[in-house]
């Protein structure tokens, strides 16, 4: 058993390394670009790097420094700060991505007769303004880790010395408090399953769009008065970057299906090795998702990698 846990941390170091190399690959090749000719998805994107990042780092540091290692002390204000930190990074995760489909389904809809007409988030001050929203949203909904019953009941609950508790939701079958069990089902409604819910129904949409362009053809009038079919042609770079988004989004859907079954089948309590499951569920995508998006929005180049090695 000892050996299957270190297994497990093994991958757990090297999967939290690819995320955090990702990320910071991501948000320094959006950096490189002026800021005057940054544009919204570019924002979209550096916020859900930034928050993906901050995840990672954080829930590492809680994990394995205060749970893993029986000799750390920390107090009660500390053990929530980072619990606050942690869930203040997935819910800002899951706000950025949520937008960033809501982004590119409004972009695509309607895009023949609106022509290059901008839509509300193309402005560069609605998008600084929709950040602003998501990170207010998420600091409101992370708020309540504050104010957590952190007492333990006296059977099956284990934790350090610190008394930082493995995991703010988890209850015994004895003994579970209104205000945890409470602000856990609220967490998982608001913050998994209606995220899940708009992220389906939009990935559902841009993809019925793109299946409806390659049908659509028009009628192009030649010179000699005679009438031609022509199919439209649409930019490749915008096909490949939302083809990137619909994967992430992929990815999106399949991670946090598996979180929430867990989350309603499975009793934490009974399953050993359930904070390392719970890690690899909620940190997959936080980890991949840079790497598909840098790929097919051509932000992870040759050229790109060799400007970054200038800058270091």
């Amino acid at each position: 058993m000892a050996g299957f846990f270190s297994d497990l941390m093994g991958l757990r170091v090297l999967l939290s390394c690819i995320g955090f190399v990702g990320n910071v690959v991501l948000i320094l090749s959006i950096i490189q670009i002026r800021f005057s000719r940054v544009k919204s998805f570019e924002l979209f994107l550096l916020g859900l790097a930034a928050a993906n990042m901050e995840e990672i780092v954080i829930i590492n540091i809680y994990d394995v420094l205060i749970l893993e290692t029986s000799a750390a002390e920390t107090g009660t204000w500390s053990c929530r700060l980072l619990k606050f930190m942690t869930v203040f990074g997935e819910i800002n995760s899951i706000l950025f991505t949520v937008l960033i489909s809501i982004f590119r389904y409004q972009k695509l809809r309607d895009a023949g007769r609106r022509v290059n007409l901008p839509i509300f988030l193309d402005n560069i001050r609605s998008a600084w303004m929709m950040s602003g929203v998501c990170v207010m949203l998420s600091t409101f909904l992370s708020l309540p880790v504050f104010v957590m019953n952190l007492q333990q009941s006296k059977v099956n609950i284990t934790s350090n010395s610190s008394g930082c508790p493995p995991d703010f939701f988890r209850c015994s079958k004895n003994y579970c408090p209104l205000l945890n069990r409470s602000y856990k089902y609220l967490f998982i409604v608001l913050c998994h399953m209606v995220p899940l819910l708009i992220v389906t129904i939009t990935s559902c949409l841009i993809l019925t769009v793109l299946l409806r362009q390659r049908k659509t053809v028009t009628p192009e009038v030649s010179v000699s008065g005679s009438s031609q079919l022509h199919r439209k042609t649409k930019d490749p770079r915008f096909q490949r970057s939302t083809i990137a988004i619909l994967a992430a989004m992929c990815l999106f859907q399949v991670d946090w299906t598996v979180y929430l079954i867990f989350q309603w089948t499975f009793n934490a309590t009974d399953f050993p090795i359930s904070a390392e499951i719970e890690f690899f569920v909620s940190t997959s995508y936080t980890s991949i998702s840079p790497y598909v998006y840098g790929v097919g929005n051509n932000l992870f180049t040759l050229r790109n990698f060799k400007n970054l090695l200038k800058l270091c």
